[in-house]
């Protein structure tokens, strides 16, 4: 690993730096520092999100990586690696545009026709326009390549009818990217067409789901013979899990690759806080459990400096982006857990104004749930780390081969 910025990346890192220091949302900072998105001090999470998404695009420093001609900036994996570490609390402010900019985004440059990438990319790397992921169903979770949602050839368009569910922000899209099956005579993973489509297109239902920290930031989103042209199919019929691929590898890399742990924050609050027998930070016990994540913590960020060091040598990233969301994502969970443990009856508190520690770790043990789900579950991360990673023997899928309609009929 080399921890060192190269002449060239060192003058990139400053640019970012000049540009952030003229520009940034400066009075935002704080609450962006103590809650992200969701801080209470943020009266319209909103409004702000575009409007910096807004101005970074003005200036050039939206989606680094796509091509100028799309709205970005022609900028090298390593570029954009450097702009994640300078922007900071500031990239709480990217969250409405995590799927789109990091998932459907590139599906789109990988496979849209060229006059779709001009029409689309500008409006989606400025945040003018907000787009979704439709791939989670009832039925297929974990096992995306057991979806049901079918789509059958009209003409020059395609009838699609179905549910997706767990689709995080649809309430709020314009646009997104959808995987059906067009073909169920076929195994599972060869039935399947990738296209995207209008959210506000006929026939199209959302309906948010309410989570357990109050929140609606997950869909339903019910099809009923929504007409999608052929003309914005991605990929060729069939070839949708290959399709698909492309989206889930920059899906794990996004969401992975800049997780919080919330282990800064248990420090913090071990160091401020008091217990029966005095200052939190002194009890052994609990230093021992500190020392245990501050391991882990160190192996995140020298496994990530491993994938940025890659990046820098113009490596293309690969499934070892798996092990940044598997473990910071149970660490979430642990810590916030361990803390509602310290903080006794008033642990139960979830509103801000009179929680410990302004409720942080209350809202970290409720989302924490999710976070372990979305972007692919902990036993498929695992899977991967163990098949494409460590090269273990893969799982036995007795459905394989097995035409989707066979497996779809009623024993």
């Amino acid at each position: 690993m080399n921890f060192d910025d190269t002449p060239e990346e060192a003058a990139f890192r400053k640019q970012a730096r000049q540009w952030l220091d003229a520009n940034a949302p400066w009075p935002l900072e704080a609450a962006l520092r103590e809650g992200g998105l969701s801080s209470p001090g943020l009266t319209d999470a909103f409004a702000a999100a575009k409007a910096w998404q807004k101005k970074k695009a003005e200036a050039g420093w939206a989606c680094l990586n796509w091509p100028r001609e799309y709205g970005g900036r022609g900028s090298t994996p390593m570029e954009r690696v450097i702009w994640s570490q300078e922007e900071g609390p500031f990239a709480a402010l990217s969250w409405l545009f995590t799927i789109g900019h990091g998932m459907c985004g590139p599906t789109m440059i990988a496979y849209a026709s060229e006059q779709q990438k001009r029409r689309y990319l500008p409006a989606l790397a400025s945040g003018e326009e907000i787009w979704c992921q439709l791939f989670s169903e009832p039925a297929a979770g974990s096992d995306l390549a057991g979806l049901r949602t079918r789509a059958q050839r009209h003409g020059d368009d395609w009838i699609v009818n179905g549910q997706k569910v767990w689709t995080s922000g649809a309430h709020l899209s314009q646009f997104g990217i959808i995987l059906v099956r067009t073909d169920p005579s076929v195994p599972k993973h060869q039935g399947l067409t990738m296209f995207f489509l209008d959210m506000r297109s006929p026939g199209i239902v959302i309906k948010p789901i309410r989570q357990a920290n109050g929140r609606s930031e997950f869909n339903e989103v019910f099809l009923s013979d929504v007409r999608i042209p052929d003309a914005q199919r991605l990929g060729a019929p069939g070839q949708g899990w290959q399709v698909s691929l492309t989206t889930l590898m920059n899906e794990r890399l996004s969401i992975g690759s800049g997780m919080a742990t919330g282990f800064e924050p248990l420090i913090d609050y071990c160091c401020s806080a008091r217990g029966p027998h005095g200052a939190l930070i002194d009890d052994p016990a609990l230093r021992s459990r500190l020392a245990d994540w501050a391991i882990r913590s160190l192996g995140l960020k020298y496994t990530a400096m491993r994938a940025i060091s890659a990046l820098s040598r113009g490596a293309t990233p690969g499934p070892e982006n798996s092990i940044g969301k598997l473990v910071a994502g149970s660490m979430q969970q642990e810590i916030a857990s361990f803390v509602l443990d310290l903080q006794g009856e008033s642990g139960i508190v979830t509103d801000p104004a009179q929680a410990p520690a302004d409720g942080r770790f209350q809202a970290m043990l409720l989302r924490a749930p999710a976070t372990r789900v979305e972007g692919g579950t902990d036993e498929i991360l695992r899977n991967i780390i163990a098949e494409r990673v460590l090269g273990l023997p893969a799982d036995i899928r007795v459905d394989k081969d097995v035409p989707f309609n066979a497996l779809d009929s009623p024993a």
